[in-house]
């Protein structure tokens, strides 16, 4: 039986039976009863006309004495009838407002509805495991991007904040433990239009637990999860989790790409950031000797890189016995000067700010500021709604977590072939990296681009498919071809896969063949518009070869009646 019904009826059993009776007491008196007709003959009132009396007595809407008046007993037994029903129907309305305030009602309702919901979606979604930072700032980069979400948290004021979310379209979300396999189904694990699993919350134990649920459940469905350690992480692809995301261990490599090849790390920031957005401005960080204050999870990850380009740093730790740092470790917290100073931060190059707590980040980007005015300052920011705080603060570098979070997963979900590409580049040089950061900045408009990516099959492109089958096209026609269709779709090709052959940045005289695989890159919105002219065999067809042919049966009867004429008629 359905939950709302099933509670409702054992809520409200006891008033419906107490409506029951008194119904039945009233109506048998008033079948019972004998009355006359203005005849003065005997009647008796019978069982529709007793039920159609009381419906409106006991409502006390009122209507009149039917199908006759009615004779002195009848009325005593009438008045009687009125108060006893009246109490009843005041009975059963408590009993209803009672349940409509109860909890248990309520979660039923919620669920209920929730299940419609996610039944009734037709597009492909992500269920989306926890909704803080990172989950919001996801389920609004995929909802931007056109794909669909399900939000499932324990927080019930988070899933508030999602129903007043200002997205496009409806996001279902539920509240619940994600580690419960029953609310990973109800949110669509087993629902044909499910495209992956993320697992997004702060507790490293739930996001392993979704991981080998989604894996054991519905194996076809990837599981993007994030990891706060090396051994939870290591644990979940041995589950067999598709990507895994620790943005302290990524920040640290991303540090260190920035110090080894500026044009790299800034080739990686355009390609990952939010689409639309400025570009963000190159980073320079220098050489030399860095102070990391704080040696948790971040401020270890940033050490490796450091020392692994060769610099040397001190650590600031205000638990300097439990850092376990094998290196230079001053005891303190990084806010005092006496601290810093020692740390040598007045002929310092750089400084991390790196500790779990805002105002700890903050008090020391300042104090270290005022010690070395020259400082390069690397600063973590914890929570959003410090946002301006940090921003007026003006760090060199700025981490937030939830955001390298989310960025690494849209990523993985929209574009796998991006982080593919991202890991090939990093083993180029620099030059390499400089032209293709000026390429793109001049089709961009000085905004992020677009990433996408196309793969050559019928479902897809299906008018190229026709296309390459009449003749061989070469990928400088391709996109010539949709920057004619379009003014300003110009686009840059990052990527090119044939099987297990990988080419970045291919010539344009590569030629195409269906099942290759086509990493691009342009403004905002030239993705649709040239995903439409794949589907166009007459447009595309048109623009590669300039050989416009007739379509549709009408079209082609012209052709060969015109064809036939000119033959007969030179």
């Amino acid at each position: 039986m359905d939950k709302v019904v099933f509670l409702f009826l054992r809520r409200m059993r006891n008033p419906l039976l107490v409506l029951i009776a008194a119904y039945t007491v009233a109506g048998l008196g008033m079948i019972l009863i004998p009355g006359e007709d203005p005849q003065g003959n005997p009647w008796r009132m019978d069982i529709f006309h007793a039920l159609y009396f009381l419906s409106y007595t006991a409502t006390t809407i009122g209507f009149g004495e039917l199908p006759h008046a009615f004779n002195a007993a009848q009325r005593m037994w009438v008045m009687g009838s009125i108060y006893l029903t009246v109490v009843a129907w005041l009975y059963a309305i408590g009993k209803i407002l009672s349940l409509l305030q109860d909890p248990a009602f309520n979660q039923a309702l919620r669920a209920q509805s929730f299940e419609r919901a996610v039944g009734r979606i037709c597009d492909p979604f992500y269920i989306v495991c926890g909704y803080g930072d990172t989950g919001s700032m996801l389920v609004k980069a995929l909802v931007h991007r056109g794909h669909g979400a399900v939000v499932l948290d324990w927080n019930g004021e988070r899933i508030n904040d999602l129903e007043l979310a200002d997205l496009q379209v409806h996001v279902p979300g539920l509240r619940g433990d994600a580690a419960l396999s029953s609310n990973l189904v109800a949110c669509g694990l087993y629902h044909p239009c499910c495209r992956g699993v993320v697992a997004v919350t702060d507790n490293d134990e739930t996001n392993l637990k979704i991981a080998i649920t989604g894996k054991l459940l519905n194996e076809r469905l990837p599981v993007i999860c994030r990891a706060h350690n090396a051994a939870t992480r290591e644990n979940m692809l041995s589950f067999g989790a598709d990507h895994v995301v620790n943005p302290f261990d990524a920040f640290g490599e991303r540090l260190a790409l920035a110090l080894r090849s500026p044009g790299l790390y800034l080739l990686h920031e355009w390609l990952t950031s939010v689409p639309g957005t400025p570009l963000p401005l190159p980073v320079d960080p220098p050489r030399g000797h860095w102070v990391i204050v704080g040696f948790g999870r971040l401020g270890q990850s940033v050490r490796r890189g450091l020392l692994a380009q060769g610099l040397t740093t001190v650590v600031v730790e205000h638990d300097a016995g439990r850092a376990h740092c094998d290196g230079p470790c001053i005891q303190g917290r990084g806010t005092e000067a006496d601290v810093l100073r020692e740390a040598g931060i007045e002929h310092a190059a750089g400084l991390v700010a790196g500790t779990d707590r805002d105002s700890h980040n903050l008090s020391c980007l300042m104090t270290a500021r005022d010690l070395n005015p020259d400082l390069f300052v690397v600063a973590r920011q914890n929570q959003r709604d410090n946002q301006a705080l940090f921003r007026a603060a003006s760090p060199d570098l700025l981490m937030r977590p939830g955001e390298m979070i989310a960025e690494a997963i849209l990523a993985h979900l929209s574009t796998p072939l991006l982080a593919r590409f991202l890991a090939l580049a990093r083993q180029r040089d620099k030059d390499w990296a400089d032209a293709l950061i000026a390429r793109i900045g001049g089709v961009t408009d000085e905004v992020v681009p677009d990433v996408w990516m196309i793969r050559i099959e019928p479902e897809e492109a299906p008018g190229l498919v026709a296309l390459l089958q009449e003749r061989s096209v070469t990928l400088g026609e391709l996109l010539d071809a949709g920057q004619r269709r379009h003014q300003g779709s110009e686009c840059v090709a990052l990527m090119w896969m044939r099987g297990g052959e990988e080419v970045l940045t291919p010539e344009a005289e590569r030629t195409l063949a269906r099942e290759d695989c086509l990493l691009l890159c342009s403004r905002p919105r030239v993705a649709d518009r040239f995903r439409r002219l794949l589907r166009d065999t007459r447009a595309l067809r048109y623009l590669v070869t300039g050989e416009s042919r007739p379509e549709g049966l009408l079209w082609n009867w012209l052709a060969r009646a015109t064809a036939e004429r000119e033959r007969r008629h030179p």
